[in-house]
């Protein structure tokens, strides 16, 4: 779990331990997870070491890459981090990659509702997101057995309704918010299926 210590990362940390998964966590600094000391392993380094990417994803099942930045200026932090996992995942033969990028990733990007898409994205997360794309490339020209999550804008909950996913990505499809919690059921429900297999679902609530 790369990102463990994030708001998604946490959320996901906890469903997998609940669903009695052995969990390998990644963060920066091991004091924002003392709080699983005894549940998990953690693991704290800069996820761009590729020596230490490539022995923290040996002897694993699966990969989920959660990481994030609050970062608003250009950067190179998913592109790079992905550009290193990819050959490590493959060298020590694990095949499954859970990414989550966005909206504003792909042909995503428009389709947030009127606030994301006029004030935060072009404010606060476009250039974050021309990295997202970079990284989306890699991960798809890979052979892994790859799905990329891109949740809608996060919001508190709760919220009424199912959430929506939608596989391909219409000019009438509009997902303007989605709990990190419901973000998190969908990405540890993803470890036992395949039927978002090598697609990119877009997931939130209209």
């Amino acid at each position: 779990m790369l990102g463990a210590s994030g708001t998604v990362g946490r959320r996901i940390v906890d469903r997998l331990l609940d669903g009695g998964f052995e969990v390998v966590c990644q963060t920066r600094n091991a004091e924002n997870l003392a709080h699983l000391t005894g549940r998990a392993r953690v693991d704290a380094f800069d996820p761009r070491n590729a020596d230490r990417l490539g022995a923290f994803v040996q002897d694993m099942d699966a990969v989920i890459f959660a990481l994030g930045t609050d970062r608003t200026g250009a950067t190179t932090l998913f592109s790079e981090v992905t550009a290193a996992l990819i050959p490590a995942m493959k060298k020590h033969g694990v095949n499954r990659l859970i990414a989550i990028t966005g909206v504003g990733a792909g042909e995503t990007r428009g389709h947030g509702g009127f606030l994301y898409d006029r004030v935060i994205f072009p404010l606060f997360t476009r250039k974050r997101y021309q990295d997202k794309d970079r990284q989306e490339d890699l991960i798809a020209a890979s052979d892994l057995n790859w799905t990329i999550v891109r949740p809608a804008r996060f919001t508190k909950g709760p919220i009424s309704g199912p959430v929506e996913v939608h596989a391909e990505v219409g000019q009438d499809t509009h997902l303007k918010r989605i709990t990190r919690d419901e973000v998190a059921a969908f990405i540890v429900a993803q470890l036992d299926s395949d039927r978002h297999l090598r697609q990119r679902p877009f997931i939130g609530h209209p």
